[in-house]
């Protein structure tokens, strides 16, 4: 298969849907020879936050000269994202050749009457074939869906990660917060060190399966902590404090914006001082340059574009929030970055996400709203999703093209109003395509957002 062949082939398999569960994913894996153990690995889940300390942990190992893969999900733009080494996406010649090797095992399997993977299985199986042949040290792989159950879940990390615990998914994790814990839990191999920020029960659920497998659990807040510093829309400044490692005399620098970043980046101190234990590449110094020049796109991504009007430029924030614990870390970034700005809000949100609650969180009443669809079949009508905006704002613009609706969205903003968008991953990636295409920077071409393993 050429790259539009094996993306053709995928899309064949997103009928089969979510199923979860890990007999497919480890059947085909056995038939690829089991690529997953040929290199360490570090498993990362957790409802937010788990794409950025994935992408900062990469950062540390390619710092620290160590030949690295990364594994994430969903993309912005092109499949090709979901699968890197030492910073690269994977080419699409290399994308379709993993695709065309795991295919033939996937037939087999059919052949042999066994049930066909999904396509994020399909997707796993070809990062860790294309991990093995590239001969990486090390994989940072991000779980798709949940932990338990997940394809990605076939691995015996250095150390597992679990950002934090709120309640999306529930229906497929027993219904409740303490199920979706259970479910994170899931990750936890015996032995193998967990790290976390997860709070309250679910951090007790964490806390008892990690001694079921006598795995040692590192709390941020308890265990470490960090303390932030000097913000920026350039970048933010942080102080990493722990009982195994001491105080940091000198601040962190960390390119990526939020106080939700701080914490994230703590985790990863924390987790790379484990992977210094086997490996003395990993120190302070690398870690500090890799948290400096870790960039990850549509998180509280701070743009500029020329301003419709006579201001000289306009100021744009790409955010990759989709659910209200992503609509909170928005608000609570856009109040401490931007507190005095009058904002307009370009907003696309799936009907199946908690539509009123994440508009709540983050549309304030005096805000200009722009409302258009995300390129979903899962989107919120744009009649309903004006309806419930008028609910909490009063000026709210509904624009069905996406591009027509950012040429309005900076129209109303002019350069005197601070311009965010965000509400679905399947919006923001074809937008930020256009605002870097204003910008005069260069864009990526390539697909939409897959709506199998994707948005979670």
């Amino acid at each position: 298969m050429n790259y539009t062949e094996s993306l053709a082939y995928l899309d064949s398999l997103s009928v089969f849907g979510v199923r979860l569960g890990l007999a497919r994913i480890q059947r085909l894996l056995e038939l690829l020879g089991n690529p997953q153990d040929r290199y360490r690995t570090i498993h990362v889940t957790g409802t937010n936050g788990k794409g950025s300390v994935s992408a900062m942990l990469a950062r540390v190992l390619q710092q620290s000269s160590i030949h690295a893969g990364l594994y994430i999900s969903p993309h912005l733009v092109s499949y090709t994202e979901r699968m890197q080494v030492d910073g690269q996406p994977i080419s699409e010649a290399d994308f379709a050749e993993s695709m065309t090797v795991v295919r033939v095992f996937i037939e087999q399997m059919m052949a042999e009457g066994e049930e066909c993977p999904t396509q994020f299985e399909a997707l796993t199986a070809a990062a860790f074939y294309y991990f093995a042949k590239k001969n990486v040290e090390y994989a940072v792989i991000e779980v798709g869906l949940g932990g338990l159950l997940d394809s990605t879940n076939v691995i015996t990390p250095e150390v597992s990660i679990i950002t934090n615990v709120t309640l999306e998914h529930a229906k497929l994790c027993v219904g409740t917060l303490a199920g979706v814990a259970h479910h994170k839990a899931g990750i936890i191999k015996d032995g193998v060190p967990v790290v976390t920020a997860a709070k309250g029960t679910t951090l007790d659920i964490i806390r008892e399966t990690a001694a079921t497998h006598n795995a040692d659990i590192f709390v941020e807040g308890e265990d470490f902590s960090v303390t932030g510093g000097d913000i920026s829309p350039r970048g933010q400044q942080f102080f990493f404090s722990s009982m195994l490692v001491g105080v940091s005399r000198d601040p962190y620098e960390l390119h990526l914006l939020g106080a939700h970043q701080v914490e994230n980046a703590g985790l990863v101190i924390m987790a790379a001082y484990f992977l210094h234990n086997i490996d003395s590449r990993i120190d302070e110094s690398t870690m500090r340059e890799a948290l400096r020049l870790t960039e990850w796109p549509g998180r509280f991504e701070v743009l500029e574009v020329p301003a419709v009007g006579e201001s000289d430029d306009q100021i744009v924030v790409v955010d990759g929030a989709h659910n209200p614990a992503g609509m909170k870390t928005l608000r609570r970034g856009l109040d401490d970055y931007f507190p005095t700005a009058p904002r307009v809000l370009l907003l696309g949100i799936l009907h199946d996400k908690a539509v009123n609650d994440m508009l709540n969180i983050l549309v304030r009443p005096d805000d200009i709203v722009v409302v258009t669809p995300p390129q979903s079949d899962r989107a919120e009508t744009l009649p309903v999703l004006e309806e419930k905006a008028k609910a909490v704002c009063h000026h709210v613009e509904a624009v069905a093209d996406n591009g027509a609706a950012l040429e309005r969205a900076l129209v109303l903003a002019g350069g005197e109003r601070l311009l965010v968008a965000a509400g679905s991953l399947y919006l923001i990636g074809g937008l930020r395509q256009l605002i870097l295409g204003k910008a005069g920077k260069e864009a990526r071409h390539g697909q939409k957002v897959s709506e199998t393993g994707s948005e979670k």
